[in-house]
C-alpha cells in the first residue's frame, strides 16, 4: 500500500498521543534520504523517522537502532544545530494531504526563544524534508529543488514554502450522505467503484478503495453502475468514522513464507485468500516489521554500491576470459591432426615438390587406410611444410597444458567472486562492508578500488547460536571470518558444515570430539543452508570433522577442500529458537 493521507493521519495521531510535547535529544541521518530524531517525553523515548527515499517514503515512530555514518552529512549537522533541545508544540496535517508540519520551539544562539517548522512531504519520489522559520521561509531542505529541476515549484533556502498544488479532490472526513449521493450521481457509471473513490475523494490509496468495494459488493473490480449508492455509503460511513475517531487497526498481509507483503491502517479482508492478516498494536511496530528487511537491503546497496559494481565488472571480465580460453582449448584439440599431417608429408616427401598446394595420399596409420588430402604452403619446401606442422603440434600441445591450468584458476576466481557477493548480500553493518573491502584489497583488487585506504576497525564477530543440546555454533559473515573460524578457532574434532557446491558461510559446531544428537546436527546444517545462496525447502549441506578440511596453498580467502564428508538435506534457517 502507498503511504496515503489516511495513513499519515493515523501516524500523526499516535505521535500526538505520546509525544505531542516531546523534546528533541538527538538528530541522526543513517541514510542520505532518511533523518531520525530521538525524541523524549516523560518516561518514553523513541525515534521519529522521516524517510523521503523513492522506494519507501514514510513518517513513523520506531524502536529500531540503525548504524550511522562516521561523518554526518551537512543537512544532519544543520539540524543538530537548529533542533537539538527544541520541543514539539504542534503537529498538523496540512489540507488532508501527505504533508506533516511539526512546529518546534527552542532558543537561538543569543538565548532568545524562537519558533521553527519541520515539514515532511511524503509524495513518492518527490518526498522531501524541509526546515523553515516561523514564517515558513525555507532555511534548508534534504532535497534542494532549483529551477533546473522544476519550473513549477522550487525548494530553495530563502524562498517562502509553498504547499504542493491541490488536485481538487474532496476531503472524505466531513462528507455527509447528501454530498456522497450527489457525487455518485454525477460520476460516470461505466467506470469502476475504485475509480470513483480515488478520483472524487482525496488521500485514499487504491488498496483502500478496493477494500471498500469488496465490503460493499464482495468483489474488488466492480463497475459503479453495478453498485448502489446505499450499499457503497454503508461501508464508506464506518470507514469515515475510523478516521474521525482515530480507531485504527494497523495490520499486514503475511505470505506463506511468513514475510509481510502489504500493510494498512485498517484490516484488509479481500487479500485474506492469498495470505494471513496480522494485527499490530500501532503503526510503529507495523512499519518496523514491514520495512526492517527492505531498509537493511537498501542501506547495504547504497553503501556497497562500489563493491557491487567492482564484483559485477570482475565477474564479467573473468567470464569473458574464461570463454576465450575454453574456445582456445577446443582449438588446441587439433594438435594430433597437425602431427599426422607432418608425418604424412615426411612419408611422401620423395613425391613432393616446392610450389604444390596439396597432395593426396593413403594414411596407412589408420586401419581403414583412407585417402586423405594434405594442404601445403606453396612458398615452402616439403621439409619446411613438415616442420611447420610439427611446430603447430608443439604449440597446441603446450597451449593445452597451460590453458587447462588457467581455466581452473579462472573458474576458482568466479567461485571466489560469487562467495564475496554472497557475503555482501548478507552484510548487516558498516563493519561487515569494511571487512569485505579489506578482503578484496588483500585479494588483488587494490588497483580497482579507487582511492582505497585500509581502515582501522574492530572486526565484527561471527553469528553465534546455541543448539537445543547446548552446543555452541558459530557462523562466518565473510570469507576472512570463514578462514578464521575453520583454521584458528575450531578444534580438529569439531564439526564443520557448508552448503553443497554453492557459496555460503562456514559453520562450526563446537563439540570437541563428542557426538552431538541428531537434532544438533540438523540445527547446525540448517544454519549453513540459511546463510548461503541456496533456496528451496530442502538444501544439501556437507559436513565433516574440521581435521578433514584443508586449504590449498595460495587459495583465495574462504576456499577449502575436504574429504570423507557426509551430506544432509535440511530446511534453511537464519536463526535458532
Amino acid at each position: 500500500m502507498a503511504f496515503d493521507a489516511c495513513m499519515m493521519r493515523a501516524v500523526l495521531s499516535e505521535i500526538r498521543k505520546d509525544f505531542g510535547e516531546a523534546k528533541i535529544e538527538k538528530v541522526l541521518q543513517p541514510q542520505n534520504d532518511e533523518v531520525d530524531l530521538v525524541i523524549h517525553q516523560g518516561k518514553l523515548s523513541r525515534r521519529l523517522i522521516f524517510n523521503v527515499g523513492p522506494n519507501a517514503p514514510r513518517l513513523q515512530l520506531s524502536d529500531t537502532v540503525k548504524e550511522n555514518p562516521q561523518t554526518p552529512p551537512m543537512f544532519c549537522m544543520l539540524l543538530r544545530k537548529k533542533l537539538i533541545g527544541c520541543r514539539i508544540v504542534d503537529i498538523e496535517q496540512r489540507d488532508f494531504d501527505r504533508i506533516a508540519v511539526f512546529t518546534l520551539t527552542g532558543f537561538d544562539d543569543m538565548g532568545y526563544r524562537m519558533e521553527q517548522k519541520l515539514i515532511c512531504e511524503i509524495m513518492g519520489k518527490y518526498a522531501n524534508l524541509i526546515l523553515t522559520d516561523a514564517d515558513e521561509k525555507i532555511v534548508s531542505a534534504l532535497k534542494i529543488i532549483d529551477f533546473a529541476a522544476s519550473t513549477v515549484r522550487q525548494v530553495l533556502p530563502g524562498l517562502r514554502y509553498v504547499t504542493p498544488a491541490s488536485q481538487g479532490k474532496l476531503c472524505p472526513l466531513d462528507v455527509d450522505k447528501s454530498v456522497f449521493e450527489q457525487k455518485y450521481a454525477e460520476f460516470p457509471k461505466e467506470k469502476t467503484v475504485e475509480k470513483f473513490i480515488t478520483t472524487v475523494w482525496g488521500g485514499i490509496a487504491t488498496q483502500i478503495a478496493h477494500e471498500l468495494c469488496f465490503r460493499a459488493t464482495g468483489k474488488i473490480d466492480v463497475l459503479l453502475g453495478e453498485c448502489s449508492s446505499e450499499s457503497l455509503y454503508s461501508v464508506f460511513l464506518p470507514w469515515q468514522e475510523v478516521l474521525n475517531e482515530n480507531r485504527y487497526a494497523p495490520s499486514a498481509l503475511i505470505d506463506k513464507n511468513g514475510k509481510p507483503t502489504d500493510y494498512s491502517y485498517m484490516e484488509i479482508t479481500y487479500s485474506a485468500a492469498v495470505g494471513e492478516v496480522k494485527r499490530y498494536p500501532d503503526t510503529a511496530s507495523l512499519f518496523d516489521a514491514y520495512f526492517e528487511e527492505k531498509d537493511r537491503l537498501e542501506r547495504i546497496h547504497q553503501r556497497a554500491h562500489d563493491l557491487i559494481q567492482l564484483i559485477s565488472n570482475a565477474k564479467t571480465r573473468t567470464q569473458k576470459k574464461l570463454d576465450l580460453q575454453k574456445q582456445a582449448l577446443l582449438d588446441s584439440e587439433a594438435a594430433e591432426d597437425y602431427k599426422k599431417q607432418g608425418d604424412l608429408i615426411i612419408a611422401n616427401i620423395y613425391l613432393l615438390k616446392r610450389g604444390m598446394e596439396r597432395f593426396d595420399c593413403v594414411d596407412y596409420a589408420d586401419e581403414n587406410c583412407p585417402t586423405v588430402t594434405v594442404n601445403l604452403d606453396k612458398r615452402l619446401t616439403p621439409a619446411q611444410n613438415a616442420q611447420r606442422m610439427y611446430k603447430k603440434y608443439n604449440k597446441c600441445k603446450n597451449a593445452k597444458e597451460i590453458l587447462t591450468k588457467c581455466i581452473a584458476e579462472w573458474e576458482a576466481e568466479l567461485i571466489y567472486l560469487d562467495s564475496v557477493y554472497d557475503c555482501l548480500s548478507r552484510a548487516v553493518s558498516e563493519i561487515d562492508l569494511v571487512q569485505i573491502r579489506e578482503e578484496l584489497y588483500r585479494s588483488g583488487y587494490a588497483s580497482r578500488m579507487k582511492d582505497y585506504r585500509p581502515a582501522k576497525f574492530k572486526p565484527s564477530k561471527p553469528y553465534e547460536f546455541v543448539t537445543s543440546g547446548g552446543y555452541r555454533v558459530l557462523v562466518g559473515k565473510n570469507n576472512t571470518q570463514n578462514d578464521s573460524l575453520t583454521f584458528k578457532e575450531a578444534g580438529k574434532l569439531d564439526l564443520w558444515f557448508h552448503v553443497k557446491d554453492m557459496p555460503g558461510s562456514h559453520v562450526i559446531l563446537f563439540c570437541n570430539g563428542e557426538e552431538p544428537s541428531e537434532n544438533d546436527y540438523t540445527e547446525a546444517a540448517s544454519l549453513a543452508a540459511g546463510h548461503s545462496q541456496a533456496t528451496g525447502d530442502l538444501v544439501a549441506v556437507d559436513y565433516t570433522r574440521v581435521k578433514n578440511v584443508k586449504k590449498p596453498a595460495g587459495a583465495k580467502p574462504g576456499y577449502v577442500i575436504y574429504h570423507t564428508n557426509y551430506t544432509a538435506f535440511v530446511k534453511p534457517r537464519k536463526t535458532l529458537g
